[in-house]
């Protein structure tokens, strides 16, 4: 097949446009008016650069009767190729009857998911320890903090089946490169498992929080079809290393767990699994990540911002953004998570801590728009080891939580009051989303001096490029902690622990991904290699 890109149409083409741009396109390639066979569209997206003119911007994939013919002019006319394969294929299959020991995978978010449901689709029966519930009732627990202000440690937004992706915007987009494709592998499962068909094609596609729920159940299900096991409350307290390589794992349970290979994906905010990691031996580093607060606008503001006179199109949906500013102290602050027509959650997982996320449902219906406005920081803000950003993010959540009122509600303030160094005793016209509750306060010692310092430069500079963004009346929520994993546990290019054989960190939280779409993309390498190193293990052994 060929792919044809760069293909531009107004916002309100009629179906028969995009035809006939592609027709002319084949033309330039010598391929007559009768040899189009069909065409399906790869990608759509939306340039919005210029306001009073938004075009709709496809990729299409195009089967002709004489390919070989077009194929000897392609190369002199722009935006045409031919379709890369993006086929998956395995790179390994468990003898059968597979019987040896069995892989295990520790955490259930979208790596530890795709790392199960991948070693499961290869015949290796893995067993998936979630130290959280099922997701319909980690979803009872959620809502519990959410509306009764009673926080459960093991089952929260950030623990529990589908992980802290599943209480999110349901992003399924990254900048990361992917020459395998495996991106499309995620993107068929989600489909397959329940996911709205138009993930396949929109440049930015998500899929909101309680599609998720019933898709990772589904995705559970073929896991247990194919010989798998996922165990829930299960936590592992430690790790037994003997000579360099894994041995087993004692759970929570009380069970002592024989294996020799495990995936490591218990994401950015297991500190206490981090700890005993630490304490085990493993190496570990710290790394950057970014703090700072929440922001919210009217989603109606954003979308004139971005859209003028086509704000509320259909074909556009809500609005989001991307902003960053370097400041005068040497920091960088930008907008991080953004969640068109979303809300604000509660998303510690600790007792006496308020952290915040952003999360949206698949039609981002709701009144604000939300983003978090973060600032990077690195290990040299936080010296002391390489536990010592969890300190550090630990330090912030409990002031947060104590000048919100002790009580899971978030401390707020205006912008208008933030950049002037006021306290806020009220909210305005913007009506925060977060529950329990906001507390309107001064957020001017909720976080580090720097921090402040530069956030309050960055929202009158970030005005200038979206319209209203220092809006008086909007609202900031602090605080925003867990942006990304403070650490990292190494690894080899082999994604075993560069000193422990058998450990494969992955995902989030061993600091080698970013949202949902990057974790599942690394649960598949992961795998990918572990399933390599078993089967060349077996064959050894055979």
């Amino acid at each position: 097949m060929l792919r044809l890109s760069e293909i531009k149409l107004p916002l309100d083409h009629p179906e028969s446009a995009l035809e006939a741009a592609v027709r002319a396109r084949l033309a330039e390639l010598g391929v007559p008016h009768d040899g189009l066979v069909r065409y399906t569209v790869f990608r759509r997206a939306h340039d919005a650069r210029k306001r009073a003119d938004i075009k709709l911007t496809y990729i299409v994939d195009v089967e002709v009767t004489d390919e070989a013919a077009a194929l000897k002019r392609i190369a002199d006319v722009p935006h045409c190729a031919v379709t890369p394969d993006m086929t998956y294929r395995f790179v390994a299959r468990a003898p059968a009857p597979f019987s040896g020991p069995r892989p295990v995978v520790i955490g259930m978010g979208p790596c530890g998911l795709f790392a199960g449901l991948i070693l499961a689709q290869m015949g290796f029966r893995p067993i998936i320890l979630e130290r959280g519930k099922a997701v319909r009732e980690r979803t009872k627990d959620t809502f519990g903090l959410w509306r009764k202000s009673v926080l459960n440690p093991e089952s929260n937004v950030q623990f529990g089946e589908g992980g802290a992706g599943t209480f999110s915007d349901g992003k399924l987009y990254s900048q990361i490169k992917d020459p395998k494709h495996y991106g499309r592998k995620v993107l068929d499962e989600f489909v397959r498992a329940g996911a709205p068909e138009d993930i396949l094609y929109l440049s930015r596609p998500h899929i909101g929080t309680f599609r998720l729920v019933s898709m990772v159940e589904k995705m559970r299900a073929t896991i247990h079809e194919l010989g798998g096991e996922v165990r829930f409350e299960t936590r592992v307290d430690d790790i037994d290393i003997d000579n360099g390589k894994v041995r087993g794992l004692t759970l929570s349970t009380g069970e002592t767990l024989r294996c020799d290979h495990v995936v490591l994906a218990v994401g950015h905010s297991a500190r206490d699994t981090f700890q005993m990691l630490h304490d085990r031996g493993v190496y570990i580093e710290a790394k950057p990540f970014s703090l700072g607060f929440r922001v919210e606008h009217p989603q109606g503001l954003i979308d004139r911002s971005r859209f003028g006179k086509f704000a509320g199109h259909k074909q556009l949906g809500a609005a989001d953004y991307k902003v960053v500013h370097h400041c005068s102290n040497g920091r960088a602050v930008y907008s991080f998570c953004m969640c068109p027509g979303g809300t604000v959650v509660a998303a510690t997982s600790e007792p006496g801590r308020v952290v915040t996320n952003g999360m949206s449902q698949y039609s981002r219906a709701e009144r604000n728009a939300n983003a978090g406005i973060v600032v990077g920081i690195t290990p040299d803000d936080y010296p002391g080891g390489p536990l010592a950003g969890i300190a550090f993010q630990r330090k912030w959540e409990e002031r947060a939580f104590e000048l919100g009122g002790g009580n899971y509600m978030a401390p707020g303030q205006l912008v208008g009051d933030f950049i002037a160094g006021r306290p806020s005793t009220s909210l305005g016209s913007v009506v925060p989303s977060y529950k329990p509750g906001v507390h309107p306060t001064d957020l001017s010692t909720a976080l580090p001096d720097y921090v402040i310092e530069a956030i309050r430069e960055a929202l009158p500079q970030m005005d200038k490029k979206i319209a209203g963004f220092a809006m008086h009346d909007a609202v900031l929520t602090g605080v925003e902690t867990r942006t990304s994993s403070p650490i990292r546990v190494r690894r080899r290019d082999d994604y075993q622990s560069v000193n422990v054989e058998g450990l494969y960190p992955a995902g989030e939280g061993a600091g080698y991904a970013g949202g949902i779409y990057s974790a599942a993309i690394d649960g598949i390498e992961v795998a990918e290699a572990l399933a390599l190193k078993m089967t060349g293990e077996l064959q050894v052994a055979g």
